[in-house]
């Protein structure tokens, strides 16, 4: 039996697994354990009753934490001429057209979120196998191929998450830090599930929302109490 640390064996003392705790109290004993040497990041994890596999099943979207995620997002934007100067002014890391897409092709990807304005989206289409796997690859429906990539960037950089069910039928993102206060944390939470319960899609049956975990990036998971977050 591998053997755990006294900082990990607290941390899993301090926590019923078989509880369903209230938000309030949930993300106050995932913060006490959130003691690692950097500032954790707070995820949720949260089990749908759908399968992707069906289109009409498929769970994706993008919601604006009104407290933002704590990280710093470098978004890369696919624009020409005028797109391309509205996109450096708002604050893009990086901006490009072809020579974008041959880095992006060379296996370079320094970006975290990915816009395009919709002229480019011929081009960007070439990258669907190296970007798609990560993610990353724009979607009108989550507003990342847009004309008003100005807006988009400054979303981008002040908070939104971009969510989307894997083929487990979980959904999981980041909420924000340990270092946020409770009621920063329990605020992005109710955006994250109010976003997951209005993405609803048309062939979920039965419970659409069944589970969802709480955890920080080194502590232990903790069930939350559903009924206090349905939409």
């Amino acid at each position: 039996m591998a053997h755990k640390g006294k900082r990990i064996a607290a941390a899993l003392e301090s926590v019923d697994k078989n509880k369903l705790y209230g938000l309030e109290e949930a993300v106050k004993v995932v913060k006490a354990n959130a003691t690692a040497k950097f500032d954790e990041t707070i995820e949720l994890a949260i089990n749908l009753g759908v399968d992707p596999r069906h289109a009409d099943q498929m769970v994706r979207g993008v919601v604006e934490l009104p407290n933002g995620t704590g990280r710093a997002q470098r978004v890369a934007v696919f624009a020409r001429d005028e797109k391309a100067e509205e996109a450096k002014k708002a604050g893009a890391d990086i901006v490009g057209a072809e020579d974008l897409v041959e880095t992006v092709q060379g296996g370079t990807i320094e970006f975290d979120r990915c816009i395009a304005t919709p002229d480019m989206m011929p081009l960007v289409g070439r990258l669907g196998k190296v970007l798609g796997p990560r993610n990353l690859m724009p979607n009108p429906k989550v507003g990342t191929v847009t004309a008003d990539v100005a807006d988009a960037v400054r979303a981008a950089k002040g908070g939104s998450v971009e969510f989307r069910v894997e083929k487990e039928g979980i959904v999981q993102a980041g909420v924000g830090k340990a270092s946020f206060s409770e009621e920063q944390l329990s605020g992005n939470i109710r955006a994250l599930v109010s976003a997951i319960h209005k993405a609803r899609p048309s062939g979920a049956k039965g419970t659409y929302v069944q589970r969802i975990a709480i955890s920080s990036t080194m502590g232990p998971g903790l069930k939350l109490d559903i009924t206090g977050l349905e939409a």
